[in-house]
Parts: C-alpha cells; sequence; structure tokens
C-alpha cells in the first residue's frame, strides 16, 4: 500500500506513546467463558426452581386448576321410578330433558348472551333476562341459564351456537293425564325432588339415587373421553290403589257439581269398605302438576285430607251408632221433639220442622236435630266421646298422606250440656272427607275400622311388596252395624237422601248440612252441604262421600247438592266394577242338566209396594219366630224391624234358610241370620218345593 504523502502510519501502541505487550486472548476467552457459565448457572437455577416451586409447591393448585379446565364431574340424575294406577296405567313418569349452562369464563358479551338465550325461551321477560346476565357476570365456570327446556327451545338455542353455552341432560317428570290426581300425585322440583303428594311423602324410595360422570375435554371445551364413576340408580315403583276410570269419573261429576251449585270448591273419595283402600280421590278446583308453578298454593291443596269441615248430620252415625251399641236407644224407640227446638241456656236450636215425636229411626231418616240431641244426652259426654274416637276422628289416619290433618274434637272432660249438644248433631267438631269415608265404611263392614290406603304395592329391582291392609280396632258390633244399615237405608228411600236413589240398587246414606265458621262466627250464607253413603247397602262394595263447600245455586242441604252428585258418581263406578242390580236382579242363563231338581232362576220383587202370599203369611208376633222362606231380602227386613229385630245376611234372592227358625220362642233374642238364594224347582212340569 503506497504511503500517503504528508501522513506518517504508525501502529496502535505506538500512537499512545508507549510499547505494550500484544493482549492474552485465552485469557479474555476463559473470562468470557466463566461469565456466561455463571449467567447459564444462575439461569438454570432459577428454572429448577420454578419447575421445583410449580410442582412441588404449587402442585395441588394448579393440578386442581387443570382438571377444572380440562374435567367436568357432572352429577348424572336419578330417574324417578313410575307411579301406576291399580291396573298398571302409567300416571307419572320421568323423561329425559334438556338443561342450559354456560361458562362465563369463556363468555365475552354477557348481555347480549342473555338476549340471545332468553330470546328463544317460551317465556323469558326483562327480569329473567337480566337475571341471567347477572350471573354470566359472577364468574366461576359453571352456571344454569334454564333448566328443562323444551325440545322446541333447545333446538332454537342449539342454533344459536353461542360460545360457552352447552347442553346437560337432566330427568324431568311428566304426568300423562294433566289434572288427572293432581292432589294425590303431587309434583316434582327442578332437583329432582317431591314436593308434594305422594311424590313427596314417598320421595325417598320414588327419587333413586344420582350417579357421578367425570368427562375430560379439549382446550375447545369439546368432550374427548368421559367414566362413569357411580352409575345412577332408579327409584321404586308405586302401584296406587287409584282406579284411573274411577278417578276420572269422580274429578268429572265434582267438577260439574260444584260449577252447577256455583260453590267454592268441593271432594269426593271413593273408598272399598272392605279394606280401606281408596278408588278414587278427587277435589276442585285442581291443577295440573306439569305446570304447577302457575297456580297458587292454595290450589294445590288436597281438600280432602287437609280442610276441616263441621260434618253437621252426617256425624249423627256417629251418636246414633253408640247408642245403639250402649243399648240406650233401640231403633222403634219413640223421641219426643216438640216443639222442634230445645234450649241451652239463650241458645236455641231449631229443626227445620217440627216433627213431634219421631222413632229413632226416623230421627235420622228425617234427620232432627233435637231427636239427636236428646240421643246424645242420655250417652252422656265420656261415652259419646269414646265413640268419636273409636270412629277415628281426631286422628291422622292416612299413613300415605304428609300434612293430613287430625280433625278438632272435644275432650270428653270439657263437654258441658251445650258443647255436647252440639256434637251429637254434628257441630262444634272438624273432620276430613277421608275421615268421614273410614269412620261410615266400619258401619258397611260390619263394625272394623280400616286404615285409609292409597299405595297398594311397592317394586323395586323387579321385586314387588303389597301393602298389607291394616285392620286398627273394632267400632261397633255387627248388630249394631246392621241395624244401622237398615235406618241408612231409610233415610235414601224415604227420608232426607233420596235423591241418592239409584233404580235397583239398596244404599244406605246420610245427608249433611252445617253452617260454615266465617271469622268466628256462624254464616247465614255459607255451608258444607256433604253425602255420605254405601252400596250395595247389604253387600258393600263402594263407601262415597262428597262434600261441596259454599253453594249458592240450587239451595245449600246436602240432599239436594251432594246427594245428586253422589248418585252419579255411583252409578259410574257400579257399572265400573260390574255390580248388578240387587232389587230384582236378572234372572242367570242357567244350562240344563240331567239331575232331579235344578236351581232355577225366580225373581220376586223387592220394591213392590204390596206383600207377596208368603209375607203375608209372615204377619209379626212379637213372641215367636215368622217363618221368612220364600220373602225378599227387603220384605224380610220389614217383617224383622217390626219385630225390633235386625238380620245379618248372605247370598242373593229369597230367604232360604233361617236362624231361629219359624215358631222359635224369642225371648230375648234381638238378631236373626239370613240365607238367601234362588228357588230350587223340580223337573220340568213339576210344582217348586
Amino acid at each position: 500500500m503506497a504511503e500517503q504523502p504528508g501522513r506518517t502510519f504508525r501502529l496502535p501502541w505506538l500512537r499512545r506513546g508507549r510499547r505494550s505487550e500484544p493482549v492474552d486472548w485465552r485469557t479474555t476467552v476463559r473470562r468470557r467463558l466463566a461469565v456466561g457459565a455463571l449467567l447459564f448457572g444462575v439461569w438454570t437455577v432459577a428454572i429448577e426452581a420454578r419447575l421445583v416451586y410449580l410442582q412441588v409447591a404449587q402442585y395441588s393448585t394448579l393440578m386442581t386448576r387443570a382438571q377444572k379446565q380440562q374435567q367436568r364431574t357432572i352429577t348424572a340424575p336419578a330417574k324417578r321410578g313410575e307411579i301406576l294406577d291399580r291396573g298398571g296405567r302409567v300416571l307419572a313418569y320421568s323423561v329425559d330433558a334438556e338443561t342450559v349452562f354456560a361458562d362465563p369464563t369463556e363468555i365475552d358479551d354477557p348481555d347480549a348472551v342473555a338476549a340471545a338465550v332468553c330470546g328463544a325461551l317460551d317465556e323469558c321477560d326483562a327480569n329473567d333476562r337480566q337475571a341471567m346476565a347477572k350471573k354470566l357476570r359472577g364468574g366461576g365456570q359453571f352456571t344454569y341459564l334454564q333448566r328443562k327446556v323444551s325440545p322446541d327451545e333447545e333446538q332454537r338455542i342449539r342454533e344459536l351456537k353461542l360460545k360457552g353455552v352447552a347442553f346437560l341432560k337432566e330427568s324431568r317428570r311428566y304426568y300423562p293425564n294433566k289434572e288427572l290426581a293432581a292432589h294425590v300425585l303431587g309434583y316434582v322440583g327442578l332437583d329432582n325432588a317431591g314436593l308434594g303428594g305422594l311424590e313427596n311423602a314417598y320421595d325417598s324410595q320414588v327419587r333413586g339415587k344420582e350417579g357421578k360422570l367425570l368427562v375430560q375435554t379439549d382446550a375447545r371445551q369439546q368432550r374427548v373421553y368421559s367414566q362413569v364413576e357411580r352409575p345412577a340408580t332408579a327409584g321404586a315403583t308405586l302401584e296406587l290403589t287409584i282406579d284411573q276410570y274411577l278417578q276420572f269419573v269422580a274429578e268429572r261429576e265434582l267438577r260439574a257439581g260444584v260449577e252447577e251449585n256455583r260453590a267454592a270448591g268441593g271432594s269426593a273419595v271413593i273408598m272399598d269398605p272392605n279394606t280401606g283402600e281408596i278408588l278414587a280421590m278427587a277435589n276442585y278446583p285442581t291443577f295440573n302438576p306439569n305446570i304447577y308453578g302457575r297456580v297458587r298454593e292454595e290450589g294445590r291443596r288436597n281438600r280432602a285430607v287437609q280442610d276441616l269441615y263441621e260434618p253437621g248430620s252426617t256425624f249423627k252415625i256417629v251418636t246414633a251408632s253408640a247408642a245403639l251399641e250402649e243399648h240406650v236407644l233401640r231403633p222403634d224407640d219413640l223421641i219426643d221433639t216438640s216443639p222442634g227446638r230445645i234450649t241451652f241456656g239463650t241458645r236455641v236450636i231449631r229443626d227445620t220442622h217440627q216433627y213431634g215425636t219421631l222413632s229413632f229411626t226416623d230421627v235420622l231418616v228425617k234427620s232432627s236435630n233435637v231427636g239427636a240431641i236428646k240421643a246424645g244426652m242420655k250417652l252422656g259426654p265420656e261415652r259419646l266421646g269414646r265413640y268419636v274416637s273409636l270412629f277415628g276422628f281426631g286422628q291422622a289416619l292416612a299413613p300415605d298422606f304428609r300434612g293430613e290433618n287430625a280433625g278438632i274434637v272435644w275432650n270428653p272432660e270439657r263437654l258441658d250440656p251445650s258443647a255436647l249438644a252440639s256434637v251429637s248433631m254434628g257441630y262444634q267438631v272438624g273432620v276430613t272427607a277421608v275421615q268421614m269415608a273410614t269412620a261410615v265404611s266400619s258401619v258397611a263392614n260390619g263394625g272394623t275400622l280400616y286404615e285409609p290406603r292409597i299405595v297398594r304395592a311397592v317394586t323395586r329391582d323387579g321385586k314387588r311388596v303389597e301393602v298389607a291392609h291394616k285392620a286398627l280396632h273394632r267400632t261397633i258390633s255387627e248388630n249394631t252395624a246392621a241395624q244401622l244399615t237398615t235406618i241408612m237405608e231409610q233415610v235414601v228411600e224415604r227420608g232426607t237422601g233420596k235423591a241418592a236413589q239409584i233404580p235397583g240398587y239398596t244404599i244406605a246414606g246420610k245427608t249433611g248440612t252445617a253452617q260454615k265458621l266465617v271469622e268466628r262466627r256462624y254464616s247465614r250464607s255459607d255451608y258444607n252441604a256433604s253425602f255420605v253413603g254405601f252400596l250395595p247397602s247389604r253387600k258393600p262394595a263402594l263407601t262415597i262421600i262428597v262434600v261441596i263447600d259454599s253453594p249458592h245455586a240450587n239451595g245449600y242441604y246436602g240432599g239436594t247438592v251432594a246427594a245428586p252428585i253422589f248418585k252419579r258418581i255411583a252409578e259410574e263406578a257400579l257399572r265400573r266394577m260390574g255390580i248388578g242390580p240387587t232389587i230384582n236382579p236378572a234372572p242367570p242363563v242357567l244350562v240344563a242338566r240331567n239331575e232331579p231338581e235344578e236351581m232355577v232362576a225366580q225373581p220376586v220383587s223387592a220394591s213392590d209396594t204390596h206383600s207377596s202370599p208368603a209375607a203375608e203369611a209372615a204377619l209379626p208376633n212379637d213372641d215367636v219366630m215368622p217363618d221368612l222362606h220364600g220373602l225378599s231380602a227387603r220384605e224380610a227386613l220389614r217383617t224383622l224391624t217390626k219385630l225390633g229385630m235386625t238380620a245379618r245376611m248372605t247370598g242373593d234372592g229369597v230367604v232360604l234358610d233361617q236362624a231361629p227358625a219359624a215358631g222359635t220362642l224369642l225371648g230375648g233374642s234381638d238378631a236373626a241370620t239370613l240365607t238367601l238364594g234362588r228357588r230350587p224347582v223340580a223337573a220340568a212340569g213339576g210344582q217348586p218345593h
């Protein structure tokens, strides 16, 4: 390289004015490596420390967060058991329904999402939308938006494809017959818990046990794996004593009766008097348990077991039972009801008519308050109070109903004459319709009080366990029950209950009319009208009670308001159960046999006003047992009643055998046993025996 004139090139160390030694590059590299190694070591220690901190100190916290992001434990709802009627027809079952939920951490605009979901729902107002948006802003990773939506609502929400919004299957209760037996069945809340009726009373058995499902998701919250940790267990199936058809009839006729009489409401119960099984229980107003939230709590109340009413004259059955059982009175004993009123201090109790002197039978037939009070006075508070308790009043009798009202009865020690008079005619006592039906059923079956039941059997894991009928105790003797049945037949045949008559059938019943207590005073416009009875009276298959609350159209008496409803329900029930007429039954079709004698039907009128020749031959003699052979059941009963005797009958048709035998001196005997059947006749062309 040529040198430039005027300039001198010098090495760096010459410019400093001194000469230096060459630099030791190895030392420099060594230092730099040391510094780098130190920095790398510090970085490595920091990383290791961080890893130790994350994987040891923060292990539990981070694993929990990871599991929340990647895994969800979902409750697998248990399916409630079905509820069936006595014929196996489904009254309630569970179906799968979709529930809408959201992960608030994935939602950017809570208000927009809430508005979109709300718009897809059938019923969602501004308040619902605001509550939904508030939940979405509340944090957390899970919140319900709408529980158990309909299929149409589910489809509309799915079409929105909203980020962070998903669906969860839950079990939803469904009642296919809507209002049918609503108060009996009850209803189920959003959390699959029974909130009323049998759904609540048997919740622990019907509900089943929830399961657990572990779900793993990817970064997009899509399910990639699921595992059942604990399977859900289905609940037990309930088989009821209810007959779906009879339930429908009872509800239909009750509703028609309430509307026809412009009443506030009512109840009707059909019971098997021989077992205590409830075949139908109707209340009006009613509700649809599928949408129970739209009805006020008052409309969901089971009147038949929860509402108390003063029974009025139907309670005279208890007074009469006690008087007959204690031998205080006999059916033909005379009671002077003149002048149609009775006084206790300033209190005056009146009959609807001035009846004068009545037999004890006619006291009930004409429903005389004065006559019932005089019977109660002869009994006294202790004995009357004992029979009130024996018939089940003042006690919760039905274990299948939670919230059953036990009723209100007096302590016999506190019954002064005025209170005793009230109780004797069915006032100042509070009863339920089920209690009254149960008490009258004990008269129908011969004197046994059965526990009223509505659950017939429980089926779990394929094993069916029947609920046994439970006889609580004896109320009255069979003889007293027979005497009272005869009296109650007269109530329907010629007394206040004539509107309950059904051609071809004998019915025993009693009417009841009682003023309602309104603000601690008896109302002059509101009454409880009722009718209770059993049929066929001599071989009872049904006990039916109808109670109408505050009728305001066709009067307010039990005989004009409740008895016609009883009749319509009873007619349908007889057809449903295939119970043929007990008066003048149609002759059976018999097949001829090559035998000396055959049993053929010989219809004998039991409702004719004229007595048959056999009946005329059996005119009563106070000392001798008449010959009752060949008489119809009614003719035999009339003959025995004139003698002051009662009868226990078996079979159908005419009297074939009797005890005591004809011509026997009666002495102190007051009961007879009659065997009924068909008349045997000789072979063709012969004369009857």
